[in-house]
């Protein structure tokens, strides 16, 4: 674990912000953005009035304090520039709005740091927005609804994150039932270890498991997901368009993975991207183990220095509860 922790300041900034931005500005004031748990997300402020956003890859601003992972791996760690520049340019191809970029450099001249700039969309986040005023986001969620129809629609050759498929590389295990099934055991294990209502269980939920992926069958087409697409990722521009961040983790996957996630961050509002023609098998068993996911992931970074730990224990909390009523009453 990182021992101490601190924002970077409006000085070791500026060279970035120069860079990035053009000499002919001042960077007058920096503020770290909550939320950002795997880089640092930093909101420049400059002389005219104008402002961007940087992102800083950096161990010191990633509380995961994550070892170097395997890109090849379809759900290892998400985080770094080359992950961020291969989801940006496919989305973008794509005509999938996100912020544009305006800078990347992975050459620690500016910082000791791979780091990007991209556009300031000052709008707020959908989640905000939902809050705030449901009439108002109903266009970006429909909006929001049409983009996902157009990423898990684009074919792709074989699963795996966009960085790895996109330069022609192959991701680690076979269909996406098996990388979910051998994840899930995985986070089984793990949450187990944590929590003694899990480890009380853990074989029964170890059966389940089997059971749910045996009845899926296969398939041989894929699209893209977000992979964690909840309305704190998604931010609204001056116009009302949506516009998808924390696109590290964009990979070619079932849809079923997004929908499961979609479904459980959109809650009722959910039902403006339900989609026709989802695998009820796939979803099932995808549930369950998105579920372990978000007991051990949250139990996992709570080991660290993370700023909101209650915000963490609520998340792993409501998915044990989850979980142990899948277990008990499975979703038909």
């Amino acid at each position: 674990m990182t021992a101490t922790r601190r924002p970077l300041t409006r000085d070791e900034l500026a060279p970035l912000a120069r860079a990035a931005l053009g000499p002919a500005r001042t960077l007058t004031a920096v503020a770290r953005l909550r939320g950002g748990s795997k880089k640092g997300v930093y909101r420049l402020f400059l002389d005219d009035g104008s402002t961007a956003v940087a992102y800083v890859w950096d161990p010191a601003e990633d509380y995961w304090d994550a070892a170097p992972a395997d890109p090849r791996d379809s759900f290892s760690h998400a985080s770094g520039l080359d992950l961020f520049t291969a989801a940006h340019d496919r989305l973008t191809a794509l005509g999938i709005r996100t912020p544009r970029l305006l800078f990347a450099d992975r050459s620690h001249t500016h910082l000791p740091s791979d780091v990007a700039v991209v556009e300031d969309v000052r709008g707020g986040s959908l989640e905000d927005l939902l809050h705030r005023d449901p009439e108002a986001a109903e266009g970006p969620l429909r909006e929001l609804a049409e983009a996902l129809r157009t990423l898990h629609a684009h074919p792709a050759p074989r699963h795996g994150k966009v960085a790895v498929v996109d330069n022609g590389g192959s991701a680690h295990g076979g269909s996406c039932e098996q990388v979910v099934l051998e994840r899930a055991l995985a986070d089984l294990a793990e949450a187990a270890a944590r929590d003694p209502r899990l480890a009380a269980v853990r074989e029964a939920l170890y059966d389940r498991l089997h059971a749910l992926a045996e009845t899926v069958r296969p398939r041989s087409r894929i699209g893209l997901v977000h992979g964690e697409l909840g309305p704190d990722h998604v931010l609204v521009d001056e116009h009302g368009h949506p516009a998808l961040i924390d696109i590290e983790g964009l990979l070619y996957f079932d849809a079923e993975w997004e929908h499961v996630f979609l479904r459980q961050r959109f809650h009722d509002d959910y039902a403006a991207l339900r989609a026709e023609g989802l695998d009820e098998d796939r979803l099932r068993l995808y549930r369950l183990a998105m579920h372990l996911s978000l007991v051990a992931g949250p139990l996992r970074l709570l080991d660290g220095d993370f700023p909101d730990p209650e915000f963490m224990r609520a998340i792993a909390e409501h998915s044990v509860g989850q979980t142990l009523t899948l277990l008990e009453h499975p979703v038909p």
